[in-house]
């Protein structure tokens, strides 16, 4: 295991220094099927997951060399503090696969006056730039945050909670490796997993809240915080051995074997497929206890992919695509959440596979680290001259509207 960074200009020395190939959790696909799209919004992938919510297959990297042997230059393009607490690098370097360019927040969670958190728009099922998200939450820097169900409902895969705001969205299993802080603020990287129930239906099944889809035999709950109330998208076109029901002041007051899309949520709306819908089928007009919650009860969550790092020993194997990239990582030493973005898909910057993604966010000192979503997504913006500025160059050539993203704030 390589030694850790004690502050974040060592790491960033560390990275241009140019260390070794740390160990990887397994140097083979030992098998594993690639990842099909089997529920809406997922793009195909391959062992370790999709690459971003695009699904735009990336330049296939040249076969790699040993980094010990291989010369490469690597030039500091920018540091400067953005707050108190609060770093901000830049960096270039090319290498036998061609030019990267990456950007760096590392933000100290021992400083009082800081907060990270989940953004997203008023509702669920809808998208905004990180740019606007930032700026709704008066942040000092912001990065693109889970993967989404894009062209469809706009929904997040997975789960998304708010320190300020609340649960936005989850699920029981599927999409479920997050960054997250727990109910006393520290981070963590890890499952987070929807629990609920129905107090008159003991036998339900709740796998879904405010979800993009519901899945089979399951139920999901959806608020008003999604929007307006879900049509056969959630059930992915399936409109046989469905039900919805609404639930108002904590009583059913419909319950139907259609869905009614694009009414005003006013209280709760369950929807059920398959198993799901039999159990909604048996809730009576009266009362009706709905329940949900998180494992754990973290206090902020955004899910991504899958998890790049633990315990310092890299976890992915896919070293195949180069894409644009957004990590969040954890360096324990420092108590530093690190925030990555390498910009791709141009003549300037390759972009990195997840192999080189993950290595770079351990030479960087993380111990745990995430993939967030990708592609075109991958934005960073950052304040600067006392305005918020994108700090990297999506590749778009314009900013993506995404389903949320990780913020920073001043207290």
């Amino acid at each position: 295991m390589l030694p850790r960074s004690r502050t974040t200009a060592l790491a960033l020395a560390v990275v241009l220094a140019g260390l070794g190939t740390p160990a990887l959790a397994d140097e083979s696909p030992t098998g594993r099927a690639p990842l099909a799209a089997t529920e809406p919004g997922v793009p195909a992938g391959g062992v370790d997951g999709p690459h971003s919510s695009d699904g735009v297959r990336g330049e296939v990297a040249p076969r790699a060399v040993a980094r010990d042997d291989e010369p490469g230059t690597r030039v500091v393009l920018e540091q400067r503090r953005i707050a108190p607490g609060v770093k901000f690098s830049s960096w270039s370097e090319t290498d036998s696969r061609g030019p990267v360019r990456s950007h760096l927040l590392a933000v100290d969670l021992d400083e009082s006056s800081l907060q990270l958190d989940y953004a997203a728009p008023t509702t669920v099922a809808a998208t905004d730039d990180v740019m606007s998200l930032a700026r709704a939450r008066e942040a000092i820097a912001a990065v693109n945050g889970d993967f989404f169900d894009i062209g469809r409902t706009g929904a997040p895969l997975g789960v998304g909670r708010s320190v300020t705001r609340g649960l936005f969205n989850a699920r029981a299993s599927g999409w479920n490796s997050a960054f997250y802080l727990t109910r006393k603020g520290r981070p963590q990287v890890g499952e987070v997993t929807l629990r609920g129930a129905i107090k008159e239906r003991p036998a339900a099944t709740v796998t879904n809240f405010n979800s993009h889809f519901v899945a089979p035999g399951g139920i999901g709950v959806y608020t008003q915080r999604w929007g307006s109330s879900p049509g056969y998208a959630v059930t992915q076109g399936q409109e046989k051995d469905v039900r919805m029901v609404e639930v108002r002041d904590g009583r059913v007051v419909a319950n139907r074997a259609r869905l009614r899309p694009g009414s005003k949520i006013r209280g709760l709306v369950l929807v059920g497929r398959g198993e799901g819908a039999k159990q909604l089928r048996k809730l009576r007009r009266g009362s009706a206890t709905v329940r949900w919650w998180l494992g754990g009860r973290p206090s902020m969550v955004v899910t991504g992919s899958k998890a790049l790092i633990d315990e310092g020993v890299v976890q992915v194997v896919d070293d195949t695509e180069m894409h644009p990239r957004t990590a969040v990582g954890i360096d324990r030493d420092t108590n530093e959440v690190l925030l990555l973005v390498v910009d791709g898909r141009s003549s300037t910057s390759r972009g990195q596979t997840l192999v080189e993604l993950a290595r770079t966010m351990v030479e960087l000192g993380a111990d745990e680290a995430l993939n967030l979503d990708g592609g075109g997504s991958s934005t960073m913006v950052a304040r600067e001259q006392g305005a918020l500025q994108v700090q990297n160059s999506p590749s778009d050539g314009s900013l993506r509207q995404v389903a949320n993203g990780l913020v920073v704030t001043q207290r």
